[in-house]
């Protein structure tokens, strides 16, 4: 089983959410989603100043086997990305919930992130995937 950290929100697409305060969140791929993936070599991330609907599609992460659509959870206007990832990609599989987080969004409607999911209902989907 993934590490799957209690205090973050989910999609069923294997994004995380952590609300970081004043209507700001961070947004990566799971640990499952990178484990999936296997090693990870490109990462093509949306333009700050970006305004992302919910389900949009916000970012590409490429590994040796496949390329793999990150979708905005929430809508927002991206206020930030992780450059460190242009060259060092790897960051997400090594620490995907920290270093490897892939952009910031300026959240407009704070009642989304009550429709995520939490840690167990994570856990859930992917048992069902894995069915």
């Amino acid at each position: 089983m993934s590490n799957i950290p209690q205090e973050l929100k989910y999609t069923s697409t294997h994004e995380w959410v952590r609300f970081d305060g004043e209507g700001v969140v961070t947004i990566g791929i799971t640990e499952h989603a990178q484990d999936l993936l296997g090693d990870l070599v490109h990462v093509d991330l949306p333009d700050e100043g970006d305004t992302l609907a919910t389900g949009d599609d916000a970012a590409v992460v490429e590994s040796v086997k496949a390329a793999s659509d990150v979708y905005a959870p929430v809508a927002g206007e991206v206020i930030e990305i992780n450059e460190e990832l242009e060259d060092s990609p790897e960051l997400i599989n090594s620490d995907a919930f920290g270093d490897g987080w892939l952009f910031k969004l300026k959240i407009e409607d704070m009642s989304e992130l009550e429709s995520l999911l939490d840690a167990e209902g994570y856990a859930g989907s992917i048992d069902e995937d894995d069915e």
